[in-house]
C-alpha cells in the first residue's frame, strides 16, 4: 500500500509546505503536528521574522478588533488579562507561541514563494521559492496556504483626486514608516474602518490637530477591555468562560443584527447618542448607509475612540474629498452641501485592503495555470481541481481565527483518512447536480474592498460540501464530525 508521507532524508523533500508564518500557519502546523508526529514540514515565510499581518503592522494604535480569547489559539490562550491585544503584544505573542511549541525551528525565513507547480504523475508538489536572490525548490505530498485575504505587497488604491500634487506626507498604515515623527503635525485621517477608528486616539495624544474624514460612517461598538475576574475564579475557569463567552454572545449579536436589522439598528443608534459629544451628531457622522453586520463592525476598545472625539484637536467630518492640493484638502460636506479647505502637514490614507487570496503564487496543475478567480471551493479549504491543497479561511462575522482553526482540523481528518487507506491525493470535483445547482459568491460583505475584488474571487456551490461556510459554530462541529470526503476524488 502506497504512503501519503515521503521516506526521502532529503530536507527539500517534504509532507507538507505551510506559506505564511502567521496565525493561520502556525495553528496550522500546529494540529497538524499534534496528529502527526513524525511529519517532515517546513513553513516558507518571506519576511524575516514571525507574525504575519501582526509583524507587517506598526501603525499607531495597531490592536486586535476582536477579543484574542477567540483571534488566539485555542491550544495556548492569549496571557496577557485583557480580552482586545495590542500589536505588540500580539507579535511576542506569536513569537512565544512558536517557540515554546518547537514550531519556530520549522520556519523558513525569507523565503517568498513564487510558485507551485503540481504533478500527478509523481503526486507531489514543487514549491519554487526567491531566497537571498535564489531559487530555491522543495518537495512536498500537501502543501497549506496561511496567506490571509488581502495583499501584503499593495493596498487598495482609493480615488483622491489630486493627491500626488500635496506636498507632506502621504503614509499607508499597512507600510508604516519606522519612527515616523508626527508630534505637532495637521494630520488628515482618511478612512472609517478599523485602522483608522484604531489609530485616531493614539494619533491625537501628540499631533497638533487630526482630522478624520470619512466619505461614509461604520459601526463602532465600545467595549469595556478590564480583567477582573481572574482575582475571584481559577485562570483555567476564567479562560474556559472568556473563550464561551467571546464566541456566544458575538455569534448571537451578528444573528439578532441580521434577523432584526431595524431593531439592531435603533439600538446601536441610542447606544451611540450617549458617547457623542456636544457638536458631533449621530446624523450623518454615524448613521452608515447599510444595516449592521452588512460590513464588519468596528471594536472601539474602553470607548477610547469615543472619548477622543471630546478633544479639542479632534475633528470628524463627513465629506466627499473634491481635490487634495498642495497643502491642504478640499471637501465638500454631503449633509449640508458646503465646501471647505483645510491645511494638513500629513495625509493617511485608511482606506481599506486590497484582496487577493493565494499571495501572489502562481499555481500550476501538470502545467496548467489555475486561476482562484469564480473557482469553487469545497467544503470552505480546498479549491475544484487543485489536488493536496488547503487554503486557511476565517469567517466575515467572526474572529479569523475560529475559521483558521475549523478548517485546519477538517484537513488533519482529510489527511488521517488518506494515511490509514494508503491514498496520496485528493481533488474536489463537482458533479453535475452540483453544476446546475449554480453558484453563490465567497465573501458575504458589502464593503467597496470586498465588492471591487468580487470576480477575482472564487466562490461557493449550493449543495453539499460545496456550500457556503458562514457559521462558526456550525462550522466547529462540523469539521471535528462532519463529513469531510464527499465531492473529492482520491487517488492512491
Amino acid at each position: 500500500m502506497s504512503s501519503l508521507w515521503t521516506t526521502s532524508s532529503n530536507p527539500e523533500v517534504l509532507d507538507v509546505i505551510l506559506i505564511g508564518a502567521g496565525i493561520s500557519g502556525i495553528n496550522s502546523a500546529y494540529r497538524l503536528k499534534t496528529y502527526f508526529p513524525h511529519v517532515r514540514y517546513a513553513i516558507l515565510e518571506s519576511r524575516d521574522e514571525i507574525g504575519g499581518t501582526w509583524n507587517q503592522y506598526t501603525y499607531p494604535g495597531v490592536r486586535s478588533d476582536s477579543s484574542m480569547h477567540t483571534l488566539g489559539f485555542a491550544w495556548n490562550p492569549f496571557p496577557y488579562p485583557q480580552p482586545i491585544g495590542t500589536g505588540a503584544q500580539i507579535l511576542k505573542y506569536l513569537k512565544d507561541t512558536a517557540s515554546e511549541h518547537h514550531i519556530a525551528e520549522h520556519i523558513l525565513f525569507g523565503h517568498k514563494v513564487i510558485s507551485s507547480d503540481w504533478s500527478s504523475q509523481n503526486q507531489e508538489w514543487t514549491v519554487t521559492a526567491s531566497h537571498e536572490g535564489k531559487q530555491k525548490h522543495l518537495t512536498a505530498r500537501w502543501i497549506i496556504l496561511g496567506t490571509g485575504f488581502y495583499d501584503a505587497e499593495a493596498p487598495a488604491q482609493a480615488n483622491i483626486p489630486g493627491i500626488d500634487s500635496f506636498k507632506g506626507d502621504v503614509l499607508r498604515p499597512q507600510f508604516w514608516p519606522k519612527d515616523y515623527e508626527y508630534e505637532n503635525k495637521r494630520i488628515a485621517l482618511i478612512g472609517s474602518g478599523a485602522t483608522a477608528v484604531s489609530m485616531l486616539p493614539t494619533l491625537a495624544e501628540k499631533a497638533a490637530q487630526v482630522t478624520m474624514i470619512q466619505r461614509s460612517p461604520t459601526y463602532i461598538i465600545a467595549e469595556d477591555n478590564s480583567a477582573w475576574l481572574q482575582d475571584y475564579l481559577p485562570l483555567f475557569i476564567v479562560l474556559a468562560f472568556r473563550r464561551l463567552y467571546y464566541i456566544l454572545v458575538p455569534y448571537f449579536f451578528v444573528l439578532y443584527c441580521q434577523y432584526f436589522p431595524d431593531a439592531a439598528r435603533e439600538t446601536l443608534r441610542g447606544y451611540t447618542v450617549k458617547l457623542l459629544p456636544k457638536g458631533v451628531d449621530q446624523d450623518p457622522h454615524f448613521k452608515p448607509r447599510y444595516n449592521p453586520w452588512e460590513q464588519r463592525m468596528c471594536l472601539d476598545t474602553d470607548g477610547a475612540f469615543y472619548k477622543t472625539l471630546h478633544r479639542p484637536n479632534v475633528r470628524l467630518v463627513t465629506a466627499t474629498i473634491d481635490t487634495v492640493t498642495e497643502t491642504g484638502i478640499q471637501i465638500h460636506h454631503t449633509h449640508t452641501g458646503t465646501k471647505e479647505t483645510i491645511e494638513f502637514d500629513s495625509i493617511v490614507k485608511a482606506t481599506g485592503l486590497n484582496m487577493k487570496l493565494g499571495g501572489h503564487i502562481e499555481l500550476q496543475v501538470d502545467g496548467k495555470p489555475m486561476s482562484w478567480a469564480q473557482r469553487h471551493v469545497w467544503n470552505g479549504t480546498m479549491l475544484e481541481g487543485i489536488p493536496n491543497m488547503t487554503f486557511i479561511m476565517g469567517y466575515t462575522n467572526a474572529s479569523w481565527t475560529l475559521g483558521a482553526d475549523n478548517t485546519a482540523f477538517s484537513m488533519v481528518r482529510l489527511l488521517k483518512y488518506m494515511d490509514q487507506h494508503g491514498l496520496r491525493s485528493a481533488v474536489p470535483q463537482r458533479t453535475k447536480e452540483d453544476i446546475a445547482a449554480g453558484s453563490d459568491i465567497m465573501w458575504r460583505n458589502s464593503a467597496t474592498y470586498s465588492l471591487v475584488a468580487q470576480e477575482s474571487l472564487p466562490v461557493y456551490g449550493k449543495t453539499g460540501l460545496w456550500k457556503a461556510r458562514l457559521d462558526p459554530l456550525a462550522g466547529y462541529f462540523g469539521s471535528r464530525w462532519g463529513d469531510y470526503k464527499s465531492g473529492l476524488q482520491f487517488s492512491a
